[in-house]
């Protein structure tokens, strides 16, 4: 939708702060849900029955705040109806990757795409179970992920503002270098008020890799092509997340311990880094 709802030189700052808003906004409904899972027993219900409540109360909180978005939300760019939608999907895919693949600086850009931002949603979606193999409680797990969303809102707003002074390729690889000395840092990781800095760490530079990434992306793109290339983006996104969990799996499993498991991480960072290096000057040589 970013390049239905502003022009590239806001996008940056438009970006930053729907991740911004989007992390303190689902602190409201987990806040919620954490209360009447955590005090069932004093509430004098099931377990069963509040996790119950929760999934239907986050059901509720998207079904509200989608009402908005379908009332003012036009869209501008998109592919005409087809006749067969499902079966031209799969055409329009492989066109729009034949596309792409000639156009190197989008292509190499989103390779390196799917290493950094594998290794931000493996530390996202493995955070709770790494602490668990650590042995930190539970409910202290959930607050530490409660506590990175409200880290990020403010720095995911800061990254919106930075970009007005320095550029966005800047920006990017600022947070992959971070991410990969978060990586590192979790390595010797062991004591709980680590834990507590690590999710703050995280939240410091998950909106911004994640906002800065969008913008950029929709920037170097044909704007009237933006639905195509944006679901090729999300591929890269959304398929990467096996690649790293994948890989702390295996390596935990080789040592027997989740700190060396978790080390791979810095790797991918690593080669997303230069990725993104390599993609940001074939872009500047394009334009």
């Amino acid at each position: 939708m970013l390049s239905d709802v502003t022009e590239p030189e806001r996008m940056d700052e438009v970006s930053s702060s729907g991740y911004a808003w989007g992390y303190i906004g689902s602190c409201i409904p987990f806040v919620l849900s954490l209360v009447i899972v955590l005090g069932n027993e004093a509430i004098g219900i099931s377990m069963g029955t509040a996790m119950a409540i929760a999934f239907c109360l986050n059901a509720a909180w998207w079904l509200v705040l989608t009402l908005p978005l379908l009332k003012h939300y036009k869209q501008t760019h998109y592919s005409e109806k087809r006749e067969h939608a499902f079966r031209d999907s799969f055409k329009v895919l492989y066109k729009t990757f034949t596309e792409i693949k000639s156009q190197k600086h989008i292509f190499v850009f989103l390779l390196a795409f799917f290493f950094f931002i594998d290794g931000v949603y493996t530390i996202i979606d493995m955070a709770t179970a790494f602490g668990s193999a650590l042995g930190f409680d539970s409910t202290m797990l959930l607050l530490a992920l409660l506590l990175t969303q409200i880290v990020a809102f403010p720095f995911a707003l800061i990254f919106g503002r930075a970009a007005k002074k320095y550029s966005n390729v800047t920006l990017i690889k600022i947070c992959i270098a971070a991410y990969t000395c978060i990586a590192l840092f979790a390595i010797q990781l062991d004591q709980v008020w680590e834990f507590w800095l690590l999710a703050v760490c995280v939240g410091m530079f998950q909106g911004g890799i994640q906002a800065m990434s969008r913008s950029y992306f929709a920037k170097i793109i044909p704007s009237e092509k933006s639905g195509e290339y944006f679901g090729l983006y999300d591929i890269c996104g959304k398929g990467a997340a096996f690649m790293g969990t994948t890989l702390v799996g295996v390596f935990t499993q080789l040592t027997g311990s989740a700190n060396a498991g978790i080390s791979v991480i810095a790797v991918i960072f690593i080669a997303g880094f230069f990725l993104f290096g390599k993609a940001a000057k074939l872009n500047a040589a394009r334009e």
